[in-house]
């Protein structure tokens, strides 16, 4: 689960089945009855049609606590990003960030450190065009020492300046669970 929406249609898949829930978040539930095979059967369908799916390997649990962390940081908190992200996702996560990092590769096919490159530019596009924070502010907000830094690694990805980007008529952006 990436987002609020996608909270909500767990939510409902958990009361469709009559299932009481303590905490709904991204990535996990906690559920207060025991788990028939019957209903934890149910449950997988139902949250394969809402485009979800219920995971029970470790490997993949943990990858997505990863992502969720990160997503959470970047695209939820309005706090200024100020941390050291291996530092940050090893004190959350209980586990070695060479661990976490390797493992991520491993499976998802791309480093940790590209998928917050990712989610940080298109956190950036967000930023720049709602139009509230001007560049240099937006570098300040997303961590970046500088704006050129902010704005190097935006062209890199892009392909675009952030002044270009903000002008061009079709802004389309990647929602998160795309990236």
């Amino acid at each position: 689960m990436v987002s609020n929406r996608c909270k909500l249609a767990v939510r409902d898949e958990l009361k469709k089945l009559g299932l009481h829930f303590i905490v709904v978040d991204l990535g996990e539930v906690e559920i207060m009855e025991n788990l028939t095979s019957e209903k934890r059967e149910l449950l997988k369908r139902g949250l394969l049609d809402s485009g979800l799916e219920l995971m029970d390997d470790k490997k993949a649990i943990l990858i997505e606590k990863i992502k969720n962390i990160i997503i959470q940081m970047i695209h939820h908190s309005e706090d200024v990003i100020k941390v050291n992200f291996s530092d940050y996702l090893s004190e959350k996560l209980e586990h070695n960030y060479t661990y976490l990092a390797n493992m991520f590769s491993e499976v998802q096919g791309t480093t940790i450190e590209h998928f917050i490159i990712s989610h940080k530019i298109e956190r950036i596009k967000e930023l720049i065009i709602y139009g509230e924070h001007n560049v240099t502010e937006i570098a300040w907000k997303m961590g970046y020492s500088s704006v050129a830094h902010l704005s190097s690694q935006f062209k890199k990805v892009t392909g675009l300046s952030p002044s270009h980007f903000k002008q061009l008529k079709d802004k389309r952006r990647t929602s998160i669970e795309e990236i």
